[in-house]
């Protein structure tokens, strides 16, 4: 299993999320919007909106999945959040990189993974993602679907920036 790499602004990165103060807050209907419109649209059972801190990915929105966090060294979102755009892995169990991860041979027995890098002030937070338990891909304009999505969970982000 391949550790996600440190972003090059991890010490930026994160004083960036916690200047947020969103990370271990309540559950919020703007964000599980998203989520549950992500799953529906992409007949997913899993969509999330992902931060990324130093020791976890943390879930501010979480459909289909009861875990409220896992450990950042074996999270996709941490590969995700390192990319300029979309991360699709279409089967991690015949990814090198994922296929003996915890998250691909046990629950939630990850198969396809998309997210999105969630950027506040140039730095990702964390990202938009959708999991399936079987191999699929995206066509050009589910990705552009995914990125809009994306788009609207990064101003609410920025909305949360706004009332600290």
């Amino acid at each position: 299993m391949k550790k996600p790499p440190l972003p090059s602004d991890e010490s930026i990165r994160l004083a960036k999320l916690n200047s947020l103060g969103i990370i271990y807050s309540p559950a919020e209907e703007r964000f599980d919007r998203i989520t549950k419109m992500a799953r529906t649209v992409f007949g997913v059972p899993i969509a999330l909106v992902s931060l990324v801190s130093e020791k976890c990915q943390w879930f501010k929105s979480a459909q289909g999945l009861t875990a409220a966090e896992t450990p950042r060294e074996i999270s996709l979102c941490g590969h995700a959040i390192l990319q300029d755009d979309t991360f699709v892995v279409p089967d991690a169990s015949q990814h090198p990189d994922f296929s003996d991860n915890p998250l691909v041979t046990g629950e939630p027995f990850i198969r396809f993974y998309a997210g999105h890098p969630l950027k506040y002030e140039g730095s990702a937070m964390g990202t938009l993602c959708i999991i399936d338990r079987v191999p699929r891909q995206l066509s050009p304009s589910e990705l552009e679907t995914l990125r809009g999505l994306a788009a609207w969970a990064e101003n609410e982000l920025k909305t949360s920036a706004l009332s600290e």
